[in-house]
């Protein structure tokens, strides 16, 4: 392709708009250009990356033996209301009438139509297990679109949809759909972790996410320094704590006026933060519960929804606390409550001894309350967040690390949660009737190309690992327009390339050979072959890695053996 016919209109200024450095490199690429808030165009150059990662993906999908449908995007409503999510699933829900003021909506995602799909078709488990999937546009109405293509709100997505007669044939399936997504990444050259996850809006028992790790990401990934075990947030664990050995002391109340924090109690009491309990009322689908947890750790909402069985949970204003029990803020505790509550607390607040909470009494505070003695012991469950340098709960040497990663693949294992609402149903090998498992296995396939070049980049641009690279080698002909032996001699270099199965990009544009060098570097190809008078008089070819720091001069069957990945 030469770029002198090619549409590629690059930036010399980053958009206002633009935050994250994969939105500014795909604009300034003129890979992607904006229309709408949350709505983007494919450019020529990004078109060509977005089906790289297309193909890799459709690649393993067939290995793993699903096979590709397209359902619509625009969904009746009928089908959402008979899985309950036509209201549950909230705003992101873009909704729609027709001209016969039939309500139907975007497809933010695609169970309801696969499940419809399946109660028509499939009548016996002889025609199981199936795996369907699918590479379509998906739109959801983002509160802020922003990042670019990172939370857009029309994107595109690979969704699979597994249905089973059994529980082994959908852990089979599970794990093979797990595997592909990791070769998937694998082939991309992404660096990424797969992920212990909550199952969030989708539903289901099991789940795994998949992160490309960046400092950029908005979730932050648990892992360990000595084994494989790694973990979203929402759920990661940490080993739990021995019981304290420390002697008993008595308990005592103390006057503790103005105190407003965990850290100006521990102050004033001369303890550590780590002696404070802190408890917090919380309203689980409106019903309050207090939670204890230690005064060095921050509460999971995550977590404690799951302890609590609850869908909806948030935090009692100061004002809610004060109308409820009568206790001003700050000096909440468990012992001796105002009126009778559940009380769950993490698990590491029950190993403490001699700890501080509230006296339910403005301006007053225990020290030295121990369990059993002063108080009974409440509820146990995990409610805390994890710390770096947090025991591995998995292995006996590990330390917990965090990293921050993107999301870009997810799976799950949904059992009946939509074919008992859609009555998908087979007939078993008894010759009755059953409901169907199913799976559910996700990739944000436009995401990945925003999500790699946060991971890969440098000040002058992209680097694009090969797997997605728009092409896979880049051509400047210096002053091409002036010289037309050297113009030749790149096009005859790209018809070799070509011939071998590569894609090439010449630039034969008019313009300075600093220009060429800044676009080639911007829009990130893997090799770069540059040919000019000088170089051609000696025979020779000017190369350069895109993350290379200097210049090779290379003959020409050092060309072919290194873009085809030869030794040099």
């Amino acid at each position: 392709m030469r770029a002198s016919q090619f549409f590629l209109p690059t930036l010399k200024e980053t958009p206002a708009e633009a935050e994250l450095i994969s939105h500014q490199l795909l604009l300034r690429g003129g890979f992607i250009r904006r229309l709408a808030s949350g709505l983007y165009t494919w450019l020529p150059l990004g078109l060509r990356v977005l089906r790289k990662v297309e193909g890799v993906v459709r690649e393993e999908m067939e290995r793993a033996g699903a096979q590709e449908v397209l359902m619509p995007v625009v969904q009746p409503a009928e089908l959402w209301q008979e899985s309950g999510r036509w209201e549950l699933y909230g705003p992101e829900l873009l909704r729609l009438k027709d001209r016969h003021q039939r309500d139907f909506c975007l497809g933010p995602t695609h169970e309801e139509v696969i499940s419809d799909l399946a109660r028509r078709e499939i009548r016996s488990y002889r025609q199981l297990p199936l795996n369907l999937y699918q590479v379509q546009t998906k739109f959801r109405d983002e509160i802020r679109p922003r990042f670019g293509l990172m939370r857009a709100r029309e994107f595109i997505m690979k969704d699979a949809y597994s249905f089973h007669i059994d529980q082994d044939s959908l852990r089979a399936t599970y794990q093979e759909m797990y595997d592909a997504y990791r070769n998937i990444f694998t082939r991309l050259g992404l660096e990424f972790r797969a992920v212990d996850a909550d199952t969030g809006a989708i539903g289901g028992k099991a789940s795994h996410e998949f992160h490309v790790l960046a400092d950029s990401g908005e979730d932050a990934i648990v892992h360990c320094s000595a084994c494989d075990y790694a973990a979203n947030q929402e759920l990661a664990r940490s080993r739990p704590l021995l019981d304290s050995s420390d002697p008993l002391l008595p308990a005592e109340q103390r006057a503790t006026p103005g105190i407003r924090t965990v850290e100006d109690q521990a102050k004033v009491l001369g303890i550590s933060p780590a002696q404070v309990v802190k408890s917090l009322l919380v309203f689980a689908d409106d019903k309050p519960t207090l939670l204890l947890l230690r005064g060095d750790d921050e509460l999971n909402l995550i977590k404690a929804a799951r302890v609590l069985d609850a869908d909806t949970l948030r935090l009692a204003s100061a004002e809610e606390t004060r109308e409820l029990l009568g206790v001003p803020f700050g000096f909440l505790g468990p012992k001796d409550l105002p009126a009778p509550l559940p009380i769950v607390a993490d698990q590491r607040v029950l190993v403490l001894r001699n700890f501080s909470t509230g006296a339910n009494i403005g301006g007053q505070h225990w020290l030295h309350l121990n369990w059993e003695r002063d108080l009974p012991r409440p509820q146990a469950a995990d409610l805390r967040n994890v710390q770096v340098g947090d025991a591995c709960p998995h292995c006996a040497t590990g330390s917990l690390g965090i990293r921050r990663g993107i999301e870009v693949g997810h799976v799950f294992q949904l059992g009946t949660r939509y074919s008992e609402k859609l009555g998908v149903r087979v007939l078993n090998e008894a010759g009755k009737e059953q409901v169907v498992l199913m799976g559910c296995y996700g990739i944000g396939v436009s995401r990945i190309v925003a999500a790699a070049v946060e991971q890969n980049f440098d000040e002058r641009g992209i680097c694009w690992p090969a797997t997605m690279a728009p092409f896979d080698v880049g051509i400047v002909a210096i002053q091409a327009k002036k010289s037309p032996t050297v113009l030749a001699a790149a096009e005859a270099m790209m018809a070799r390339l070509e011939a071998k199965g590569l894609q090439v990009f010449l630039d034969d544009r008019d313009e300075r050979p600093g220009v060429q060098f800044a676009t080639m570097d911007l829009i990130g190809l893997p090799h770069r072959l540059v040919i000019s008078e000088k170089t051609l008089a000696q025979n020779l070819w000017e190369y350069r890695g895109r993350r290379d720091s200097e210049n090779h001069l290379i003959s020409e069957a050092e060309v072919l053996s290194i873009l085809q990945g030869e030794p040099r």
